[in-house]
């Protein structure tokens, strides 16, 4: 079974950067995917990467300033933010879900079965 661990988060001003890390274990079969949740709202599918590494999709919002990688022989997933904004402020989970196909990854929440325990991330001046 798939264990997820984040790190990386933190308080940064406006227009910084961060990199989150999601270190996994037995995730190679896996598509691995970033949400958040802010204060008082939902959780929103934020990026994702499918087992094969050739899919990413990222939410509207994000495009351009964050993007996904995916490290197989080091069993991490990686979230570079970058030109952060104070609505990117929120919990970062990282999850992991299985699709039959390895070109497949999506922001939707309930496919993925596994999920980390969340890292913070604050933006703010």
């Amino acid at each position: 079974q798939v264990q997820l661990v984040e790190s990386g988060g933190g308080l940064v001003q406006p227009g910084g950067s961060l990199r989150l890390s999601c270190e996994a274990s037995g995730f190679t079969f896996y598509a691995i995917g970033w949400f958040r949740q802010a204060p008082g709202k939902e959780r929103e599918g934020v990026s994702c990467v499918s087992s094969s590494v050739d899919t990413t999709y990222y939410l509207d919002s994000v495009k351009g300033r964050f993007t996904i990688s995916r490290d197989n022989a080091k069993n991490t997933v990686y979230l570079q933010m970058n030109n952060l904004k104070p609505e990117d402020t929120g919990v970062y989970y990282c999850a992991s879900g299985y699709y039959t196909d390895s070109l497949r990854c999506g922001l939707v929440e309930n496919e993925y079965e596994t999920w980390g325990q969340g890292t913070q991330v604050t933006v703010s001046s």
